[in-house]
């Protein structure tokens, strides 16, 4: 668990009496020998064949399954979003440690479900193969969340290394000191091995340790026929249907283990269980700051593994003879050291081709070939481009030789301006000091999304209505489909109906393009130094949106990047004009807060009066008489109320059918909802917002007073005179702190605006 700032700030109180040092040390000490022993740090090869019989799945898999039930270790959970329901992987929330409520910020990816869905089944496909046989190639335009999602997967694995469902082994060679002082050199007096293993004998008994380079499985140790025995003994007694990934199955030890152990057999005359006396078993977990199983390789110029001899090295002269006469090479690199796990090829086009065409091979075989030997390959390997690069190589003749070892995901820019918030909300409001005013994210994030957005094309959509409607949409209007589902206030119930069914075909309509929807647009980066840019120049002493639309224009003005530069098409593509759109969005959010603030504008009395309306039209279409309460007589539905309502909501299509639509939209919600209570607000929300503008309208006067007033108190310039028109704006600014996030200088900003730009009374 990460602490957060408070926990982090220990003070030392005098009423807590300090432990000593002694005491401090031995509970420490006692809880790290108790962890140690728990965890099965370290085992004789006779231990750990025990504990590989009794979990076969745990000890028999290859990074891709390892990979895969990281991402199932940490669950699931089904995300709403207006196309349908999404299955998202919280490996990808980082939510690793007890208690722990937020991802730390640049290793948390918001949103990308599709992309997850399609690593997890990509990675099963290795899984029945036998081994990782692609390579997975991320893509998408610059500042994507690329880097974050191989990040979020590394930073998993580091955490299921960590838990006994995760548990990795590999195996060292011991060499015991003899009983003369002396190694044992295989002609001496010979140590015994406590318990058959030289596994467990204290530092000062041992002249040697050799670390397996590649941190091989144990099970590597057993010769391949008898290991392929062992294996199918497991599995048999296994209630899982496993398959044994190759390098397990058909492997053999890399070629300085392959060379020790062939060394030890031969002065041991045969006697394996001798042999096996040398190893030590150890658990390891994985890291990316040691890489050990998640590695990251830059577009450096040179192969990504090599060997180098180790025989020279002084520290070994103590090794038995039999293998001093070896000249031993180990194994070193990038693709070493990723072993068991993930190896992440950055910016993989920038590199020349011929830099890493050697992939081209070791993903058809499995293996890199080195100068001495060949290297048996267990990682996911993932790289990443951005589509500039990955064009290009498209067009490179030898493209077509690596598109079938490729697999290609894309990851755009996201387009919903809720997650687009997310991220800033996570990653650039804890840095900032001042105060931040309620919604500054929210307008960064929804013109963000309006710069990514394409016009919709008619012709694409199955039917010429769903098509027309989708063409007319507004940026504005397609945004909040994309995040809410909510459709265009001004189409009627049934095109509302046709819109809102047809909303993944909208969503999926540029997927099969070159030119897809989410290619271009501002990036996170921008946005994230236009915030920080803001919060150093700001003067208002907060971080608001005025502030904000101020650096926005400016920024559009420069024209640095392609997306500000493109023609506008229908209110698409115009950024600098966007900057106006989100502050008018901005100003109708602040008008809500203040208009619910204020007390004037009740929501449950516009619900209210909606589901007397509702009742009222079931009871008509049926021609039955409603029972009234008051009077106790069984009366006809009420025409005035209804056409009162309609009055209210705009309706101007007919209202029978009007009537009609309303109750369908009804029966359609309960015939999906069998369990659920209807909830008018989730069902009508566009209706109920009319209905609450409607009262606004004959009320608006009495809050822009309440407004003037409490921007007064704000400004220390005295009250409004009126003794009740103050406390009334008092109960306002209370509500706005309370209910909204905001704070004196927030509120101050956010109403001064609001006034200025609306004020029409």
């Amino acid at each position: 668990m990460y602490p957060s700032r408070s926990e982090r700030s220990c003070r030392p109180t005098r009423s807590i009496a300090l432990a000593g040092v002694d005491e401090i040390l031995s509970r420490i000490g006692s809880d790290v020998q108790s962890r140690f022993d728990a965890e099965k740090r370290v085992l004789d090869f006779e231990s750990y064949l025990a504990l590989a019989l009794a979990n076969p799945a745990t000890h028999t898999r290859g990074a891709a399954r390892y990979l895969r039930d990281a991402m199932d270790y940490f669950g699931t959970e089904v995300v709403k979003r207006p196309g349908g329901e999404a299955t998202r992987w919280k490996i990808f929330d980082c939510r690793f440690d007890e208690g722990e409520s937020e991802g730390r910020g640049h290793d948390h990816l918001v949103g990308q479900e599709a992309a997850q869905q399609e690593v997890h089944r990509l990675l099963s496909g290795f899984v029945r193969e036998g081994r990782a046989n692609r390579l997975l190639l991320l893509h998408g335009p610059n500042g994507s969340a690329k880097s974050t999602f191989v990040a979020c997967l590394m930073r998993g694995l580091e955490a299921y290394s960590a838990r006994e469902a995760g548990a990795l082994y590999s195996f060292s060679w011991v060499f015991p000191r003899g009983t003369d002082g002396k190694g044992i050199g295989f002609g001496g007096t010979e140590s015994p091995a406590p318990a058959g293993s030289y596994a467990h004998l204290p530092e000062e008994r041992i002249d040697a340790k050799l670390v397996s380079p590649l941190r091989e499985h144990p099970l590597m140790l057993i010769p391949r026929e008898r290991r392929r025995e062992v294996i199918r003994d497991m599995h048999a007694a296994s209630d899982e249907a496993l398959v044994v990934p190759d390098w397990l199955w058909d492997g053999d030890l890399g070629q300085q283990n392959r060379q020790i152990f062939d060394a030890l057999l031969t002065a041991y005359r045969g006697d394996l269980s001798r042999v096996l006396c040398h190893i030590q078993v150890e658990r390891f977990e994985i890291s990316r700051r040691y890489r050990r199983g998640a590695v990251t390789i830059g577009p450096q110029m040179h192969v990504d593994a090599t060997e180098q001899q180790i025989t020279a090295d002084r520290s070994l002269g103590s090794l038995p003879a039999s293998l001093s006469a070896l000249t031993l090479f180990e194994t070193q690199g990038e693709l070493v050291d990723a072993m068991g796990g993930i190896v992440e090829y950055s910016d993989l086009l920038k590199r020349p081709l011929d830099t890493w065409k050697y992939l081209l091979l070791a993903i058809e075989s499995g293996e890199v070939a080195l100068r001495r030997s060949n290297l048996a390959l267990n990682q996911v390997m993932v790289a990443s481009s951005n589509e500039l690069h990955l064009n290009a190589f498209k067009e490179h003749p030898e493209y077509q030789s690596f598109r079938g070892r490729l697999h290609s995901l894309r990851l755009p820019y996201l387009l919903d301006y809720r997650d687009e918030q997310r991220i800033y909300d996570a990653q650039i409001a804890p840095q900032i000091e001042r105060p931040l005013a309620p919604h500054t994210t929210f307008v960064v994030a929804l013109w963000a999304v309006l710069t990514r957005l394409q016009r919709p094309k008619a012709e694409r959509y199955s039917s010429p209505e769903l098509g027309k409607l989708a063409a007319e949409m507004t940026p504005t209007e397609k945004a909040e489909l994309y995040s809410s589902g909510d459709v265009p206030t001004r189409l009627s119930s049934e095109e509302a109906r046709l819109l809102r069914t047809g909303v993944s075909e909208v969503m999926n309509e540029t997927q099969n393009q070159a030119q897809y929807e989410g290619l271009i647009g501002a990036s996170p980066r921008e946005i994230r130094a236009l915030l920080l840019d803001l919060a150093e120049q700001e003067s208002e002493g907060c971080v608001a949106p005025p502030g904000l639309f101020r650096l926005l224009e400016a920024f559009c003005k420069r024209r640095d990047f392609d997306f500000l530069s493109l023609g506008v098409e229908s209110g698409y593509h115009d950024a600098l004009g966007f900057v106006e759109v989100v502050r008018e969005c901005w100003l109708d959010r602040v008008e809500a807060e203040l208009r619910i603030s204020s007390g004037l504008v009740e929501e449950e009395r516009h619900e209210a009066l909606f589901a007397r309306y509702v009742t009222q039209v079931s009871h008509w279409l049926k021609g039955e008489r409603m029972f009234n309460p008051q009077t106790g007589d069984s009366e006809r539905a009420d025409e005035a109320l209804m056409r009162r309502v309609e009055s209210q909501l705009g309706v101007e299509e007919d209202e029978a059918d009007f009537r009609r639509n309303i109750i369908n939209t009804v029966a359609a919600h309960a015939i999906d909802n069998p369990d659920g209570e209807v909830d008018h607000s989730l069902i009508f929300p566009q209706q109920l917002a009319r209905l609450q503008e409607s009262y606004y309208r004959d009320r608006r006067v009495q809050i822009v007073r309440l407004g003037r007033a409490a921007l007064t108190l704000l400004s220390n310039e005295g009250s409004a005179g009126d003794e009740s028109l103050n406390e009334a704006a008092e109960v306002m600014l209370s509500s706005l702190y309370v209910n909204y996030g905001y704070e004196k200088s927030t509120a101050r900003v956010a109403i001064a605006e609001w006034l200025r730009a609306r004020d029409q009374a």
